[in-house]
């Protein structure tokens, strides 16, 4: 299987960086992992514009790729699931791809196109905790559908 897990974000080291590297690590035992983090002069020039001007860009900049591959959009007011209902997002795909958004969010227009929208807590958290937390359920995923005793 290949995922892909992109974020709109700027490319620059954080203390983040060795636990995704680790995570992915983990991850490739069942699947290639891509992070890509986007965050081209469109998305800095709209951010000076404002939260509307930005949603636009991030839309503009992603929807070319949701024609790709099974997409999920990380979204707060998506389906809340536990590990079990989030592994069986996984099950039988070939490829999938989970969007992350910038500061503003997605516009619903983005949302509706997604095949999946889906919500990592009630609570509001940066993309850098936001990744964090996917690519843990990611990898929790794998185990329990490969019966492994990391789940548990």
């Amino acid at each position: 299987m290949n995922i892909t897990v992109i974020s709109i974000a700027k490319k620059e080291r954080s203390l983040y960086d060795p636990l995704y590297q680790e995570q992915i690590k983990m991850i490739s035992r069942f699947a290639k992992l891509d992070d890509l983090e986007l965050f081209p002069k469109e998305i800095v020039k709209a951010h000076q514009t404002g939260p509307e001007a930005s949603k636009i860009a991030y839309s503009k900049l992603l929807e070319p790729m949701l024609r790709k591959t099974y997409s999920i959009a990380l979204h707060p007011d998506g389906k809340k699931c536990d590990s079990l209902a989030f592994s069986k997002l996984l099950c039988d795909k070939i490829a999938i791809q989970f969007f992350i958004g910038g500061a503003f969010g997605f516009e619903e227009s983005f949302v509706a196109q997604c095949d999946s929208v889906i919500s990592l807590s009630k609570l509001t958290m940066s993309h850098k905790i936001a990744k964090a937390v996917l690519l843990e359920q990611i990898y929790r995923s794998f185990t329990l559908l490969n019966n492994h005793p990391y789940h548990k």
